[in-house]
């Protein structure tokens, strides 16, 4: 199944992943409208996209603006969901719960609003793609509030592909791949950990925003795929 001259929203799609997601399926003839809460990484998103995109600045967290923001795209054939703050690592006790609170209404509670709002206009044959990650499956300390965030993303991808059947919805977890996700961590440590990561993981190295962006393009091409939750860690559940 070819993405070519297929209508391709991605929500988050400005940046890291899903910027990656959004010039891999242009690429390949898609017409991507991208989407992000910053006026200023829309209009950067733009820049580094092929003539034909569109961009719209949309606050996944207000009801409203995600409704009118459906409202104005019309029909398209998959909706990508990568958008999501910087990531949560602190310890149980020292984490701030308005901060917690934010985490997951951007990157849960956005995500169940994108659909619920979205999949109306999803033409036949179309899928979902949300995006969760590895926590779920091996959480560290100090990532409470990103496990859990990451346990409820698969099971909403279950839930989702069974409520909305025939329409697909799949979800990619990605490991650590080297985007402005972790910017929050001063450059030492942010290095630190993608070094040490590198060293451990069976690929030998980080991923990038690109290899990840092949799971979601392989996800809306592969029309037999739905539930599914597609690891790309390089590795590092093994090890």
């Amino acid at each position: 199944m070819s993405l070519r001259e297929q209508r391709i929203v991605v929500i988050g799609g400005t940046s890291g992943i899903g910027l990656a997601v959004a010039e891999a399926a242009a690429a390949e003839g898609a017409e991507v409208v991208v989407a992000s809460r910053r006026r200023e990484s829309v209009a950067g998103a733009l820049e580094r996209l092929p003539d034909g995109a569109r961009g719209h600045v949309v606050d996944a967290t207000d009801e409203e603006s995600v409704r009118a923001f459906f409202a104005e795209v019309g029909a398209f054939d998959h909706l990508v969901y990568t958008a999501g703050e910087s990531l949560l690592m602190e310890s149980l006790a020292e984490q701030d719960l308005d901060r917690a609170r934010r985490f997951l209404d951007t990157r849960l509670w956005g995500a169940y609003s994108a659909v619920r709002l979205g999949a109306g206009s999803i033409r036949p044959g179309g899928s979902v793609v949300l995006t969760t990650g590895t926590a779920a499956r091996r959480p560290l300390p100090g990532t409470t509030v990103a496990a859990s965030l990451c346990g409820a993303m698969e099971s909403l991808t279950r839930a989702l592909a069974l409520e909305l059947a025939p329409l697909r919805v799949n979800v990619v977890s990605p490991g650590v791949v080297r985007t402005d996700l972790w910017r929050d961590l001063a450059e030492a440590d942010r290095e630190g950990l993608f070094r040490s990561s590198a060293g451990s993981l069976p690929v030998g190295r980080v991923g990038e925003p690109a290899d990840v962006a092949e799971a979601y393009l392989y996800l809306m091409r592969g029309g037999y795929s739905t539930g599914s939750v597609v690891v790309v860690d390089g590795g590092g559940l093994l090890v």
